[in-house]
C-alpha cells in the first residue's frame, strides 16, 4: 500500500462515470483522499512524475461477496475476515464492498452484524449484506433448507435497530409487507431473492419497499406467458435494481444482453465470489458441502452451482464482450449503479475535482493493476 498524500496518474482512457464516453490522455491529481485536479495530459508540467495506466475508472463497489482470499464470512464473521477479503477482492478491481452472509442457524447474522459495525472505520466496507435466512423453501440453491425461516418481531427490531448501511435480500411471499415497510423506513435496502414471488406480489413488495433483486435470473420465479415472475418485475418495472453474476455460468450470454437492454441504468455487476478467489483454494467447505473450483465454476458434489469464483474486472469483460454494450456502460455496472443502490452516488461512481478518490485503473484488456481508495494505492 501507499498511503495517501499527493498523486499523478496518466490515463490512456480516463472514465470518469455515469457510463459517459471515455478521454484520451488525462491527468488525475490526488491530494489526501481527494480528486485535486483533473487535466489533459498536454497540460502538464514536462517534469512531472506520473503513474501511467491505459485505463482509469470510477472504484469498483461489489454489494455481493461471500468471501475472497480463502476466507468464507459465514465461516469467520469478524473484522479479520473482512480485511482478508478486502484485501483478496482488490485483485478483481474491488475498491469497496458489502461482505455478505448467507443464510445460517437462527440469528447467527447477529455476528455479521457485530463485525461489520467494527468494520465501520474502514473506507473499503460501506454495509453489510444479509442473503437470507428470510428465504423461500421452494428456492434455496445452495442455502441450507433447513435454515430457511420467516422473519419474527426479534428479526425485525434487530436488523431495524443495526446503525450501519444494510442490504437484505428475502423472499416477498415470504414476509409481511408491513414487515418490509419497517424495514424500508428503518433505511434497510431490501432485495427480492430465493424467491418464486408472482409479479403480482413483487409489485406490492416495491410498493411496500423492496427496490431490487438478487443475482438476477438464478433462485427465483422465471418469465412464462401469462406468469412474469421476478425476471419480468425485474425487466419491466422501473422502481427495481437487480444485480447479476456476470460469469458466463450463472447467466446464459442472452439473457445478459435482454438484462442490459432493458434495465439501462437499473442492473449492477456482483461478484458472488467465494474464498476460492484471490486464494490458491481449489476446495472449501460451505455448510458442510464440500464445493470444488472445476474449469471456473465452484460446484457441489451434485453439480450445484456454489457462488462464484469472479472479479468484478472479469464482469466487466464479460458484459462487454458478452452484449455489445459500451465500456462505459460496463464500468458504470460495477460502481455508479451499486453506488446509487447504497445512496451514496455523491461519494461514489464519478471521478470529478472534489470527490473521494477511489479508482480502479487496469489495462487496456480491462485486468486490473491498481485501486486507490480514498487516496490509498494498492497493486493488487
Amino acid at each position: 500500500m501507499v498511503s495517501a498524500s499527493n498523486h499523478w496518474i496518466k490515463a490512456g482512457q480516463f472514465f470518469a462515470g455515469g457510463g459517459t464516453a471515455p478521454l484520451s490522455d488525462q491527468i488525475i491529481q490526488i491530494s489526501g483522499d481527494k480528486i485535486a485536479a483533473i487535466l489533459p495530459a498536454s497540460a502538464a508540467a514536462p517534469d512531472l512524475h506520473l503513474t501511467y495506466f491505459d485505463i482509469v475508472a470510477p472504484g469498483f463497489i461489489d454489494l455481493q461477496i461471500n468471501g475472497a482470499g480463502g476466507v468464507l464470512f459465514n465461516d469467520q464473521p469478524d473484522l479479520n475476515a473482512i480485511n482478508t477479503i478486502v484485501a483478496a477482492a482488490r485483485k478483481g478491481g474491488t475498491c469497496h464492498l458489502l461482505p455478505t452472509f448467507i443464510t445460517a442457524a437462527g440469528r447467527a447474522y447477529k455476528h455479521a452484524l457485530q463485525a461489520v459495525g467494527e468494520a465501520q472505520g474502514l473506507p473499503e466496507v460501506l454495509g453489510l449484506h444479509l442473503e437470507g435466512p428470510f428465504l423461500s423453501p421452494a428456492k434455496p440453491g445452495i442455502h441450507t433448507p433447513a435454515f430457511i425461516r420467516k422473519m419474527d418481531a426479534q428479526d425485525l427490531d434487530c436488523l431495524t435497530s443495526f446503525e450501519g448501511r444494510l442490504l437484505l435480500t428475502c423472499a416477498p411471499e415470504e414476509m409481511r409487507l408491513a414487515d418490509i415497510s419497517a424495514l424500508s423506513r428503518a433505511g434497510v435496502i431490501v432485495f427480492a431473492g430465493h424467491s418464486m414471488a408472482d409479479s403480482e406480489i413483487m409489485s406490492a413488495a416495491a410498493a411496500a419497499g423492496v427496490c431490487g433483486v438478487t443475482h438476477l435470473f438464478n433462485a427465483c420465479s422465471q418469465i412464462e406467458a401469462r406468469a412474469p415472475g421476478i425476471v419480468g418485475a425485474a425487466l419491466s418495472d422501473r422502481r427495481l435494481f437487480a444485480g447479476i453474476i456476470a460469469d458466463t455460468h450463472h447467466v446464459h450470454e442472452t439473457n445478459l444482453k435482454l438484462a442490459s437492454a432493458q434495465m439501462d441504468g437499473r442492473l449492477c455487476l456482483v461478484s458472488d465470489t467465494m474464498p476460492s478467489f484471490g486464494s490458491d483454494l481449489t476446495s472449501f467447505a460451505l455448510q458442510g458441502k464440500e464445493i470444488t473450483l472445476q474449469d471456473g465454476r465452484l460446484l457441489s458434489r451434485d453439480g450445484q452451482l456454489a457462488g462464484a469464483h469472479l472479479g468484478l474486472d472479469e464482469a466487466v469483460r464479460n458484459m462487454i464482450a458478452c452484449t455489445g454494450i459500451p465500456a462505459e456502460k460496463a464500468l458504470d455496472m460495477a460502481s455508479g449503479i451499486p453506488a446509487k443502490i447504497l445512496g451514496l452516488e455523491a461519494l461514489y461512481g464519478q471521478i470529478e475535482v472534489g470527490c473521494l478518490a477511489s479508482l480502479t485503473c487496469m489495462d487496456n484488456r480491462f485486468t486490473t493493476q491498481a485501486v486507490y481508495v480514498h487516496g490509498n494505492a494498492y497493486r493488487p
